[in-house]
């Protein structure tokens, strides 16, 4: 995903959901995974998770490449944006998909290749074990293989800024591997559309004063998610843009 932070208030379009909502099944998880131009991963992303028994929905955010039909073939739903909206966008989408179709819990999942489906599970017990409505992944109490240290360093401050905004005491933030229940999920409502969502998330789970709890995980660098990540100028527009945000509410 494109690491711009770009607020909009309004969204210039609303997907439409070709499937009936369905009613709410016991423990139904869905896993949604906004994409944008990652047809290099997304077929291997969507198999582990689908291999692991959970129903998955990729949000397809407008695309040039095949991620959409590469994502569809490897087992998923799709929903595709006309335009790009950015991966806040997408993943509002993807939550209301899922809320749509009877989910109880919703897991937000990297189409890179960064996340492990594996620690999915471990994110669903920390919502049902703590009796919490978010369970946020932490790299830090993890394991982060290969991050650079500069990336590290940038993350620790943009920690230190997220305790000092919102008073959670977080040891992760623009952690995107994150789980939440039906009633989470409805307490969201994502106006940064671009990579300040997930500071933004972070915002409206403190204000929503639903209990959450932290979970190790693990992410995994490599050359290529690297260079589509968050650089520091990329970092300082995000504060730039939440701070402007909460100015303003």
């Amino acid at each position: 995903m494109a690491a711009t932070a770009q607020a909009r208030v309004a969204r210039p379009l609303v997907p439409v959901f070709d499937e009936p909502a369905i009613p709410a099944s016991l423990d139904r998880v869905v896993v949604a995974i906004p994409a944008f131009n990652e047809a290099a991963f997304i077929s291997r992303v969507v198999a582990d998770v689908v291999h692991l028994g959970f129903d998955c929905v990729v949000i397809d955010d407008g695309s040039t490449d095949e991620t959409g039909a590469i994502a569809r073939r490897a087992g998923a739903s799709v929903v595709r944006h006309s335009i790009t909206l950015g991966q806040g966008g997408a993943l509002q989408t993807g939550i209301e998909w899922a809320l749509a179709r009877g989910a109880d819990v919703i897991v937000t999942f990297d189409a890179d290749g960064q996340h492990r489906a594996a620690d999915i599970a471990a994110l669903i017990d920390g919502l049902r074990s703590r009796d919490a409505d978010f369970a946020l992944g932490s790299r830090f109490l993890g394991n982060a293989v290969n991050m650079p240290r500069l990336r590290g360093l940038l993350l620790r401050a943009a920690i230190w800024f997220t305790r000092l905004e919102t008073g959670m005491n977080v040891t992760d933030t623009h952690n995107g591997l994150r789980a939440m229940t039906r009633r989470g999920a409805a307490a969201l409502g994502l106006r940064q559309n671009g990579m300040a969502h997930a500071s933004e998330i972070l915002h409206e789970i403190a204000d929503s004063k639903l209990p959450w709890v932290e979970v190790p995980v693990t992410i995994d660098y490599s050359p290529e998610t690297l260079a589509k990540g968050q650089s520091g100028l990329d970092f300082v527009a995000i504060l730039v843009d939440l701070l402007m945000g909460r100015l303003a509410r």
